[in-house]
């Protein structure tokens, strides 16, 4: 990776800084090192390196908190179809010809369009994810990962993915910028013994779970008739839901379990473009989450499900499916839908260093086009960036206060070689499509 100066200063730009009072105004950030330094309307202390921000919008790195990063290399693979014929006919037969090169492709891909849309870290569950956490290092991304535990009832390959797990564990855990989490897949494919172990696993390693749960209707009547219990409850039982968990989806889930995950401390990852596109049938009923005193964040799932990795998008759909659905234009509020996409997933990670623009706090931040013609005029920012933005605005994008992206050249990925990569590898798969 090239060497970052040790002191950057974003000057004259719209802080969006996402503290405790919200603030926005027009002003500097001074980052030295990893952290931020300064903030405030003029810095005048000098920075080795000067980014001038004028007319443009600073806001903390979004976090996406559910994803599957070497999919984006399916981007587009099984379009238009059922869930289980995606999954059965494309998907599964696809992820059988999975190797490590492709992987990498697949991952490099999904690195370089997150870098180029504003997020900053994501919370990822999938296979071979040495080479994801690899790759993710390289890329200068903040990656908290896990390599996903199936065993489909199978005792041999239960303890096979929690020896794999482990030594992922092992070998990544204090990284700075790679965090190990456990993720036992859901409960319709794990055991009880391997979600219990699975939760083990955490406490012994104090780390974070990240499971799906509840996405659909059939899943739920599933997983109740299978353990006597809905995915939620079941869930519980075998030590999964608690602060440390993030649940993927949950578009199944009643106004009880509502209240069991909110008492518990455990995060829900809501993904509204996968699941439309999907057409799972169900949502996070997330105004039910906030009365209860839950915490949300937002995820984009997949790029073979969305399609994109565009948090910006994320939030427009959040917003927009809950003013339509519950025919209430005031009930999910553009400053609401940008904490979840920050304050959100800082705290779903439990990372509260990220999230927000303050001294002290790690320097993920990312600087958006105010001069594209979708964002003038800009009487609120926030309005402007959860309902005109796009992660195509992004110019700059600083993570752990490197510099990845500056004004759209990208520093850490050659943006044409991993695009032919990526393209050559997709052509494996149109082979058997």
């Amino acid at each position: 990776m090239p060497k970052t100066p040790e002191s950057t200063i974003i000057k004259d730009g719209t802080i969006i800084t996402q503290d405790a009072n919200r603030r926005i105004f027009r002003g500097d950030v001074l980052i030295i090192g990893n952290k931020i330094e300064a903030v405030g309307e003029s810095i005048s202390e000098p920075a080795e390196h000067k980014i001038d921000a004028k007319g443009d919008f600073v806001l903390p790195g979004l976090i996406n908190i559910h994803t599957h990063a070497p999919m984006s290399i399916l981007r587009g693979y099984g379009d238009d179809m059922t869930l289980e014929t995606w999954l059965n006919n494309r998907i599964w037969p696809a992820e059988a010809k999975f190797n490590s090169e492709i992987i990498r492709a697949g991952t490099d891909l999904a690195l370089l369009e997150m870098i180029a849309s504003g997020t900053t870290a994501f919370n990822d569950m999938y296979f071979f994810e040495d080479e994801i956490a690899e790759q993710t290092e390289k890329a200068g991304l903040r990656g908290f990962l896990a390599e996903a535990i199936i065993d489909l009832g199978s005792a041999e390959k239960a303890k096979e993915k929690l020896a794999k797990c482990e030594s992922f564990v092992k070998k990544w855990k204090g990284n700075e910028l790679i965090e190990p989490v456990i993720s036992p897949h859901g409960a319709y494919t794990c055991t009880p013994e391997t979600l219990v172990k699975s939760a083990e696993l955490s406490e012994k390693y104090r780390l974070l779970l990240h499971t799906h749960c509840s996405e659909t209707r059939s899943e739920v009547y599933d997983v109740q008739k299978r353990f006597g219990a809905r995915p939620v409850e079941h869930l519980e039982k075998c030590g999964i839901i608690g602060p440390k968990t993030t649940l993927a989806h949950c578009g199944w889930i009643t106004k009880a379990e509502v209240k069991t995950i909110s008492k518990a401390g455990a995060t829900l990852a809501h993904c509204p473009v996968s699941n439309m596109k999907l057409a799972t049938g169900g949502y996070a009923p997330l105004p039910e989450m906030f009365d209860a005193g839950g915490n949300v964040g937002l995820g984009t799932d997949g790029a073979a499900s969305n399609n994109t990795l565009d948090m910006f998008e994320t939030m427009k759909f959040c917003a927009l499916l809950f003013k339509h659905h519950r025919w209430d234009p005031t009930i999910l509020p553009a400053q609401k839908v940008l904490d979840l996409a920050t304050i959100g997933g800082a705290k779903a990670m439990r990372r509260p260093d990220l999230g927000s623009i303050e001294p002290g706090k790690t320097a993920d931040i990312i600087i958006v086009d105010g001069k594209r013609p979708n964002l003038v005029p800009a009487y609120h920012p926030v309005s402007n960036l959860v309902y005109a933005a796009k992660g195509a605005d992004v110019k700059t994008t600083i993570c752990n206060g490197k510099i990845l992206m500056e004004n759209r050249e990208f520093k850490t990925l050659n943006f044409e070689k991993v695009l032919e990569k990526a393209r050559k590898t997709a052509e494996i798969f149109a082979k058997i499509s």
